[in-house]
């Protein structure tokens, strides 16, 4: 059985309340990794429902928007509610090496997968080494 009241869970949101908590995780928690030519961002939005992320780019800003709510059925009593309800946003800055232009989303299974390609001056190339001797170079003097 849940209990009703917690006299440490409610010290601890007190607490949370007044001073936050450095230490807990934000509400859509991401990960984001470069592979080859793209840089994926993925986002936890479990429970979320598809139709209502918004997802914009501006000025290299990538935005999520996402609402998440729960209403229990009619009569039931609720003994614990915890999961964070409402609507929630969170910014990413793209820089300058990634294509804003040609960004795509997926969302399956509570994941919104974001692919960003990386544009194509900012891809790894290789350098042609010279070998032997070159040209000196006269560092001059000051005369």
């Amino acid at each position: 059985m849940l209990m009703r009241y917690d006299p440490f869970r409610e010290i601890d949101r007190f607490t949370e309340g007044l001073f936050g908590n450095a230490a807990r995780t934000p509400w859509m928690p991401m990960d984001a990794v470069r592979k080859d030519d793209h840089v994926e961002i993925l986002f936890d939005l479990p429970g979320v429902r598809p139709d209502s992320i918004e997802l914009t780019v501006e000025r290299n800003v990538l935005t999520i928007k996402a609402e998440r709510s729960w209403w229990p059925a009619e009569g039931a009593e609720v003994l614990a509610r915890e999961r964070t309800q409402g609507t929630f946003s969170r910014q990413v800055l793209l820089g300058e090496a990634l294509d804003a232009e040609h960004v795509e989303a997926h969302y399956d299974q509570g994941v919104l997968r974001v692919t960003v390609p990386v544009l194509e001056k900012a891809k790894p190339r290789k350098v042609e080494i010279h070998s032997g001797d070159t040209q000196s170079i006269d560092v001059g003097s000051t005369n």
